[in-house]
């Protein structure tokens, strides 16, 4: 009898692993090999490769494989496969946590339902609690209108942690195929999304509904492709040819980052010599001050290894923000841009500013500016588009930043431009000029056009007494000395000592400690 219920007890458990083998394959066969097929027909890997790739080799730990829907109308009872189009859990990057969920498009085409969302929010909240940033590789049809309003309260719920999440822990989402209607909202709460070129969209609203209500011919790339949203939306951060590009960016973006803002962010050490001159840096300003050039190989030949990792690249080209690193130290740059629009800032430049000013300082990301600007861009578009409103969000960030903050004038800091580009006045910690920047309201010329325009019009030679007038304003006012005689900047160096500058500002300011009056939060000009 004994044998007998000991040989029942050993094929009831080979048959519970059976089981539990059988129901892993269908999980992660997602819709079907048919499905699969599609997905890579159409350039895209499925949830699974995606984590696989994104993640450090075997780190990858799921959470809710066998989670199924729980809708019983319109014909989908019959699709009740476990993992319920997205898959979720937590990995390494880097050796470092990260909380992921990866959405399966094979599987009715990756739609949130219920059972959807309650994954995605679990692996949120774990985030939240164990201080780790969160990933999210999007690639849904959006909601699933068989569940009806439970789809609906599903995005509240992820919404309402993505809210939660900001400023907390890093957030970033890849969007890896449609994302439309309310999902895209939570994308955009998130702090960085990317977009996969051919692949991805976002839009609130398709193509067909436009085309009905506002009779507007458009197609889906037009309107909400990769290229639109990176250069005229600018919803898109960061571009990539494919997924494994993608991913691979994803990778180093993190590498910045802290996992939560109660850390500092990790330190890569580096043989790029503290000390090392460029004496290329003489001559990439010209002495012109209206002659342009381009910033980007000044950011370029300071920086630790000359590694640049751009932001916003295609949107708002007037300014220029991205990551890097200062003897080994993560920063943020936000540098003005001569050869577009005279570096002006205008109203996308000052919310591309300001969004990534204030990213850099909920997470500890100390600042580094190149200020070369002769001020706001004037025009009717501009008043009326808000330039004021919009103008001093980048005010109101920079003034709100507690990280370490050092500023260089390369050329031109002229009036409001002057003040909001990290100033000594709004709390810029250092802050340096090269030799021949003007800072002052307004350039010499304009400025000796006014207030000595009796002089010179009364002058035997009105142009020569103009030259000399403009040249006695820029002595005496608007150049870096005077500012210095004020204490406006902090010190006056030659171009090619730049790096050693900026890392010995960084390395005196790395235990800085700074903090703004207590409140619930403030009111930036929205």
């Amino acid at each position: 009898m004994y044998k007998e219920n000991r040989r029942s007890g050993q094929e009831t458990h080979e048959t519970a692993r059976q089981r539990l083998l059988e129901t892993e394959k269908q999980a992660e066969l997602g819709g079907g090999q048919e499905r699969i097929e599609h997905q890579h027909a159409a350039g895209k890997l499925t949830a699974r490769e995606r984590l696989q790739l994104i993640l450090d080799p075997d780190t990858f730990v799921e959470l809710d494989k066998f989670k199924k829907h729980r809708c019983v109308e319109f014909g989908i009872q019959s699709k009740r496969y476990p993992c319920d189009g997205v898959v979720t859990g937590y990995g390494k990057i880097e050796n470092r946590s990260v909380f992921i969920f990866a959405q399966d498009f094979t599987f009715l085409g990756g739609s949130l339902g219920g059972a959807h969302a309650e994954k995605i929010c679990k692996i949120m909240d774990l985030a939240i609690e164990n201080g780790a940033p969160l990933i999210g590789l999007k690639d849904s049809g959006g909601a699933r209108l068989q569940e009806g309003v439970v789809s609906s309260a599903g995005y509240a719920d992820i919404f309402l942690r993505n809210t939660m999440a900001s400023g907390v822990i890093p957030q970033i989402s890849v969007i890896m195929g449609p994302c439309a209607g309310g999902a895209s909202y939570s994308p955009a709460i998130t702090d960085f999304i990317m977009m996969i070129e051919n692949t991805s969209y976002m839009f609130l609203t398709g193509p067909d509904v436009i085309r009905e209500v506002t009779h507007e011919n458009v197609t889906k790339e037009e309107l909400g492709g990769p290229k639109a949203h990176a250069a005229k939306s600018g919803v898109c951060h960061l571009l990539a040819k494919n997924d494994k590009e993608g991913i691979q960016l994803v990778r180093e973006l993190l590498s910045f980052f802290p996992s939560n803002n109660m850390e500092d962010p990790p330190f890569y050490p580096t043989s790029d010599p503290v000390d090392r001159k460029e004496k290329a840096l003489k001559t990439i300003v010209p002495v012109d001050p209206n002659k342009p050039y381009d910033i980007k190989p000044l950011i370029y030949l300071v920086v630790d290894d000359r590694y640049f990792f751009e932001i916003h690249k295609d949107y708002a080209p007037n300014i220029v923000v991205g990551f890097a690193r200062m003897g080994g130290r993560a920063v943020g740059i936000v540098a003005n841009q001569p050869n577009r629009s005279a570096g002006c800032l205008d109203i996308a430049a000052s919310k591309k500013g300001a969004r990534f000013v204030r990213f850099c300082d909920a997470f500890n990301i100390p600042l580094v500016v190149f200020h070369d600007s002769p001020g706001f861009l004037p025009g009717v578009d501009q008043e009326y588009g808000g330039i004021i409103s919009e103008g001093a969000k980048l005010l109101y960030a920079f003034c709100e930043a507690t990280v370490p903050r050092v500023t260089i004038i390369t050329r031109k800091a002229y009036g409001g431009a002057y003040v909001v580009m990290s100033s000594k006045h709004i709390r810029g910690d250092i802050n340096l000029a090269y030799p021949l920047a003007e800072i002052a309201i307004m350039g010499a010329k304009g400025a000796a056009n006014i207030i000595f325009r009796k002089e010179i019009a009364d002058a035997k030679d009105p142009e020569k007494k103009r030259r000399e007038l403009v040249e006695k304003y820029r002595k005496t006012h608007s150049n870096a000395y005077r500012a210095a005689e004020l204490g406006y900047i902090d010190g006056i160096i030659f171009p090619e000592d730049t790096r050693k500058h900026i890392i010995q500002s960084l390395e005196m300011l790395k235990n800085k400690r700074q903090s703004n009056p207590p409140k619930k939060h403030g009111n930036i000009p929205l």
